[in-house]
């Protein structure tokens, strides 16, 4: 026996080599076989390109800022926007000194930091660019929208986040 629907064979099956099958097992079975297409055509597999514009702007407003708080941080290492002489004037103070040392050391970890969240927008804009933002790379599923507003450098969703824990 042979069942189609729309073209398609859904169900092949030989009632001579299983005779204990009755008409209403077969037509579950039809019915299953719909409801798994239907929720397979109801995944979504990518996001709307309205939806990756607007996280792209979303990116490149933070991305832009992330710019300029990078560019403060360095000049606070380089000391490029002060005119003082306390870098070349010898000084006594130890404590003081380790102070401003740690307090370097401070500036430069937090620049790398913001070098690296600059890092990671960049490539979220590429995936954009790709079509591929907001796709898990751990499970394959969409990332919601809602975490993707929150954190746009993220590139897994929470479940695959938590299980890596």
């Amino acid at each position: 026996m042979v069942l189609t629907t729309n073209g398609y064979q859904l169900l092949t099956i030989s009632i001579k080599k299983q005779p204990d099958i009755c008409i209403s097992q077969i037509l579950s079975l039809i019915l299953i076989k719909q409801n798994l297409k239907t929720m397979a055509e109801n995944i979504k597999v990518r996001y709307s390109d309205a939806d990756l514009a607007e996280f792209k702007t979303l990116i490149m407003d933070k991305l832009a800022v992330a710019r300029q708080d990078y560019e403060q941080l360095r000049a606070s290492i380089t000391r490029s926007a002060d005119n003082d002489t306390e870098d070349t004037s010898p000084t006594f103070k130890v404590l003081e000194e380790g102070a401003a040392t740690l307090s370097k050391e401070e500036v430069s970890r937090l620049t790398a930091h913001q070098l690296k969240f600059i890092r990671n927008l960049e490539m979220a804009l590429v995936r954009v660019e790709n079509k591929t933002y907001g796709i898990c790379k751990t499970t394959g599923k969409l990332i919601p929208k809602e975490r993707l507003m929150r954190v746009p450098h993220t590139t897994e969703c929470i479940e695959a986040k938590e299980a890596r824990k």
